[in-house]
């Protein structure tokens, strides 16, 4: 709500509401918009990415690797879904050197208009039979423009939410960002399904895969004015000013506090891990491996990212009452026993993959929803805005970057124990990363 002369509505619980609302301008933003804004930028980036990751199981190992198997052709395609993760840090330390330079909202502009075209750009590659190998060239270096971009989005809410946000309602606020995964699976996940049933093979692989990478740009267009009515805001500016909330060069960060950035990215690691082994993952290994069709698979899916977003919700609830750590501690240990029976349920058939998503997407929630900026408060306050962006950037390239390249390539070898491992894996470093971070709390 807003209007000239008239004051912001504060929100029950959320500290930061009484600053809103005493910059009483015409610019006077509710934190309740805000969280609408973020869900709203964080969807059509989620979006973005999971329309990649869909097409590399449905569409480019045909389309852009004809030459090798149908094996070969997806870990061809999942190394280039990869590459958006280790382009990633890179533009945080771009952007944040934009934004010292030229304003949050300058970046964000270049961010997500980058983003946009990067992901529009793909609906019109060329096929290899067309142009040869020049697809694939063009194809990673967009999907490394996609990183950049991504990068560049980073609104600090989290960090806004971690200082701002009274201590016993600190959870709730931190998954609201979170809620933009599941929206954007959804919204990607139906496209692909209402598509791949209604089109002929022929149809799809010819034109039908382009449309959601058209529908993506529109996505961006909406979410760019979404977002930057925040962002320039002297409201939403003003608070993260009195936070001190502002970018540092990463090389600083990294000097000062590279300790903390990495405990953040690893205490999160289990979550990410799980991230990408219930999204993408399953469908490569179910359309190479299983009868069960894809559109099915995806609506099952679909299902699980509702069931997701509820269990994102919950998280919230549980974790201001229990606490954060304890509760991504506790999802950990239930990622991990969740991975010991993920070999048989991937083996027994569609009732088996079914269950595996559904469970697998309730886990995901619970985690994923309190991963963002777990550990936020051990950086100082001058660091905290680029600290809780890197912690993320190195969750993702660690935990999630090569999770569907590693987990397809070894489970083709050697089975689906390879996907257990991978996730154990991740648990195993959340665990000691928590543990660290309790004993470091401790001593201080």
């Amino acid at each position: 709500m807003s209007g000239h002369g008239s004051a912001a509505l504060p929100v029950p619980g959320f500290e930061g509401a009484g600053s809103l609302a005493r910059a009483n301008t015409h610019e006077d933003v509710t934190p309740s918009e805000i969280a609408v804004g973020v869900i709203i930028g964080r969807s059509s980036e989620y979006f973005d990415f999971f329309v990649f990751g869909i097409a590399c199981v449905l569409v480019f190992p045909s389309f852009l690797f004809p030459f090798l198997s149908r094996l070969d052709g997806t870990l061809m395609a999942f190394a280039i879904f990869a590459i958006a993760f280790v382009a990633r840090p890179l533009g945080t330390a771009l952007s944040m050197a934009i934004q010292r330079h030229w304003g949050r909202g300058t970046k964000l502009t270049i961010s997500l208009f980058l983003l946009g075209v990067c992901t529009a750009g793909m609906a019109f590659l060329p096929s290899y039979e067309s142009v040869g190998t020049t697809a694939i060239v063009v194809l990673a270096l967009l999907r490394f423009g996609q990183g950049l971009a991504l990068g560049g989005t980073w609104d600090g809410l989290p960090s806004l939410l971690a200082m701002a946000a009274p201590q016993e309602r600190r959870g709730w606020y931190s998954m609201i960002g979170q809620l933009g995964a599941p929206v954007g699976f959804v919204l990607a996940a139906s496209l692909f399904a209402y598509l791949y049933g209604s089109l002929s093979v022929e149809e799809f692989l010819a034109w039908g895969w382009r449309y959601p990478f058209f529908v993506a740009f529109a996505i961006n267009v909406v979410a760019l004015f979404a977002r930057l009515r925040l962002v320039v805001g002297q409201s939403y500016a003003e608070l993260l000013q009195e936070r001190e909330l502002e970018p540092v060069s990463v090389a600083r960060v990294m000097r000062d506090e590279g300790g903390n950035v990495l405990i953040g990215a690893f205490a999160a690691l289990a979550s990410f891990a799980l991230f990408h082994m219930v999204t993408v993952f399953p469908l490569s290994w179910i359309a190479m491996y299983s009868e069960q069709s894809m559109a099915q698979v995806l609506g099952v899916q679909i299902v699980g990212a509702f069931l997701a977003a509820g269990a994102i919700v919950g998280s919230g609830w549980l974790s201001d009452r229990v606490g954060r750590r304890n509760l991504l501690g506790s999802m950990a240990v239930l990622i991990g026993l969740f991975s010991l029976v993920t070999p048989w349920l991937l083996s027994s058939g569609p009732a088996g993959n079914n269950v595996f998503l559904l469970v697998g997407f309730v886990l995901l929630g619970l985690s994923y929803g309190q991963a963002s900026g777990t550990v936020t408060a051990n950086f100082s306050t001058r660091y905290r805005y680029t600290g809780a962006a890197l912690s993320a950037d190195l969750a993702w390239l660690i935990g999630a970057a090569f999770a569907p390249l590693v987990a397809l390539g070894l489970s083709a070898r050697f089975g689906l124990v390879a996907v257990s491992l991978y996730l154990l894996s991740g648990v195993l470093c959340t665990l000691g990363a928590l543990r660290i971070n309790r004993m470091i709390e401790q001593r201080d």
